[in-house]
């Protein structure tokens, strides 16, 4: 390679950060608006977040990617509901839990990484459902937290690969578990502390 091609491509190497920043901001000027200003705009209160007891952690980073730990439905109260889908919930009762999920792991991420503005995607979500063996409705069960990430982080970064699975049964009883594998955003700065 000559040393002419090799100094175009560096330089070229080099403009890539700029010009995504440029397309960042150019796709909030055209109204699309970042996943904490979504959250405020739908007027949705995240949970404290508490740390696990146990050996379990709420979350692990590994390069760009952030892996959050199988998540139960607890309200901000501090409890959690629970009960099995096809027995003690109906549909509807059971995408409501799965969405009291989404807005854990939204907390847990948010802990994490300073700011819901730091996700580009959500790449894998795994949902898991405490049902009879009858029940057959697991994927619009898990609707419930899969609605809420395109809520928050818009259609085309809101969606990923997906299972919804059922169970015979899940920790404490609760009627769903997810577990979470976000991208982040390389535009946005990372944060010190982490």
């Amino acid at each position: 390679m000559s040393k002419r091609m090799y100094l175009r491509r560096l330089a070229a190497a080099a403009l890539l950060p700029a010009v995504g920043f440029l397309l960042s901001l150019s796709a909030q000027a055209g109204g699309e608006s970042r996943p904490e200003q979504r959250l405020r705009q739908l007027k949705l209160e995240l949970p404290r977040v508490t740390q696990p007891k146990n050996t379990l952690v709420n979350a692990v980073r590994v390069g760009s990617l952030l892996y959050v730990s199988g998540t139960g439905p607890t309200r901000p109260d501090g409890t959690q509901v629970v009960g099995r889908l096809g027995k003690d919930l109906d549909v509807a009762q059971g995408k409501e839990a799965a969405r009291l999920v989404g807005l854990n792991v939204l907390a847990v991420v948010r802990a994490e990484l300073g700011s819901l503005d730091r996700v580009g995607r959500v790449v894998k979500t795994l949902g898991m459902v405490n049902a009879t063996p009858e029940f057959t409705q697991h994927p619009q069960v898990i609707n419930g937290f899969s609605d809420l990430m395109v809520e928050v982080f818009g259609a085309a970064n809101g969606k990923g690969a997906r299972s919804a699975v059922g169970m015979a049964s899940l920790p404490g009883g609760i009627p769903v578990e997810v577990e979470v594998i976000f991208e982040l955003d390389p535009i946005q700065p990372a944060d010190k502390g982490k």
